[in-house]
């Protein structure tokens, strides 16, 4: 599932390639990927591309149909609301290039490209709102992880009796962080998946901020990490998977201490770490089951 890094990877390349562009026609051929009335998505999503913003794993393209503000929604700008969920791409390209299957939205430019949404398995979704939805949207998330001041994560810690790992998929706790960084940060910072979050000490809490933050700054430079569906919106895969410490690496030796890596399930999903340098304290949270070695 695309993290913060591979979103924030798709709104570099959108601002690059598309902003300033106009929308003129839009094509929506499935519209379970539609959140709210396909026609109005179909009808208000035109005119010029003003801007991007992001907050953890949802993009939001602002646009500006050429009205009088009086003639807009809600008397300001509109936004176009993405959300990838599992395998959702976007990508942009010329308007006469081949349509590849699975491809439910178009949205042509001006200039003769499209910028097309594409979604095997259509938990993505796309939604036009005003700004004030924009921002309610925005505003049930937690903070964006790597801006998220140290004291602030360090403060929000406290208390929590979920494990750490839950705490870093929380995406109304931290938003951005999913199953592949989480564990990457938490081998980073030395610290099983499974102990409680509101026993770190301060100094651990503020290892794992680090943590959180560089290993979503290197993805980020690497342009996300692609297993199967990924791509940026040229179509390319991101780098990252070869960097990768402890995701998906059951068995592998640790590239620390040579330990083979271990993997337990964790709410229905995998958590992957070395027993060695991450140890289990007596006091962690008791969920879970160990995978094999």
């Amino acid at each position: 599932m695309p993290e913060l890094p591979e979103v924030e990877t798709v709104r570099r390349g959108l601002e690059r390639r598309v902003l300033g562009r106009r929308i003129t026609r839009v094509e929506v051929s499935h519209p379970q990927v539609i959140a709210g009335s396909v026609e109005d998505f179909e009808q208000h999503v035109r005119g010029y591309i003003r801007g991007f913003d992001r907050k953890g794993k949802a993009i939001a393209i602002e646009l500006d149909p050429g009205l009088k503000p009086a003639a807009r929604k809600g008397g300001g700008p509109s936004y176009l609301l993405v959300r990838l969920g599992m395998t959702g791409q976007v990508t942009v390209l010329p308007a006469n290039h081949p349509l590849e299957p699975h491809t439910h939205v178009r949205l042509t430019l001006e200039n003769g490209e499209e910028i097309r949404y594409r979604d095997i398995r259509r938990f993505g979704r796309l939604r036009w709102c005003s700004q004030a939805e924009m921002e309610t949207v925005f505003s049930g998330l937690g903070p964006d992880a790597p801006s998220m001041p140290v004291e602030e994560f360090v403060q929000a810690l406290k208390g929590r009796r979920t494990p750490i790992k839950s705490w870093l998929l929380n995406q109304s706790r931290l938003a951005g962080v999913g199953n592949i960084y989480a564990d990457e940060a938490l081998f980073e910072a030395r610290i099983h998946p499974l102990t409680e979050a509101g026993l770190l000490k301060r100094s651990a809490a503020s290892a794992l901020h680090r943590a959180v933050v560089k290993v979503l700054q290197r993805a980020v430079a690497k342009q996300g990490t692609s297993f199967r569906d990924y791509v940026d919106i040229e179509g390319q895969p991101g780098r990252f998977a070869q960097s990768l410490k402890v995701y998906q690496r059951t068995g592998e030796p640790c590239p620390r201490c040579g330990r083979k890596i271990r993997r337990l399930v964790l709410s229905g999903r995998s958590s992957h770490f070395c027993p060695r340098c991450q140890p289990r304290s007596r006091r962690a949270a008791v969920v879970g089951r160990a995978g094999a070695e």
